[in-house]
């Protein structure tokens, strides 16, 4: 692992596109794909990026300590635990949303961890607790989600919804004029759940925009 596949966990974790990601840095688009395919990002760009999202030169740069090594829990051993920092606030877990077959949310309550700039960038966010394996590509069971409420899913967002007859239901969004698609995204096969205009309704409880995967936080 190394800058490439840092830098696409930073679009997965954070839920941002290439063009965000751009943007942040103060270069094209051009250059995120460049770094996507094994060009090394200067360092004033890695500043910004590091700033406005809260994470480390190595997050993006270390093949062994970088962000997608730690998503995917390959920390090789010796590596030393980190501490609490004032960096991160305590934010109330409201209940459990579920990434597997439908059911009703569960309420929970502790505290998850959340950096500052997050949370002051989503100032009515919370967080909710990953039940059930079908996102778990980008977000393994046990995870906890923080939820934008005020920011409407695009297409590919991953979103929490509640349906006609159930609650707190976490998939990708795809809609369509006719058609909304809520996707998995699973090392297992998951249907697509697909709504039409004469379906129940959907709620958007909101969008995921960042998530801590269960290891971290032991």
């Amino acid at each position: 692992m190394g800058v490439p596949e840092n830098i696409d966990a930073l679009l997965v974790k954070f839920d941002i596109t290439q063009e965000t990601l751009a943007r942040i840095a103060g270069v094209a688009p051009s250059s995120v794909s460049g770094w996507r395919n094994g060009a090394v990002p200067r360092m004033s760009a890695i500043t910004k990026i590091c700033d406005a999202l809260g994470v480390t030169r190595d997050d993006i740069m270390s093949d062994q300590f970088g962000l997608a090594a730690r998503e995917h829990g390959h920390i090789p051993a010796g590596a030393m635990p980190v501490v609490p920092s004032s960096a991160t606030v305590p934010l109330l877990t409201l209940g459990r949303v579920h990434a597997g077959s439908l059911t009703d949310e569960e309420e929970i309550e502790h505290r998850v961890e959340v950096p500052v700039s997050i949370c002051a960038a989503h100032p009515r966010a919370f967080a909710l607790e990953v039940e059930g394996n079908c996102m778990d590509r980008v977000i393994p069971e046990g995870s906890h989600v923080l939820v934008d409420p005020d920011r409407q899913p695009a297409n590919g967002s991953i979103a929490v919804v509640e349906t006609e007859d159930y609650r707190a239901v976490m998939r990708r969004w795809y809609k369509g004029s006719t058609k909304l698609m809520l996707s998995a995204d699973s090392f297992e096969d998951y249907e697509d759940m697909i709504f039409g205009m004469d379906d129940g309704p959907v709620r958007v409880i909101g969008t995921v925009v960042w998530f801590q995967a269960s290891n971290e936080m032991e």
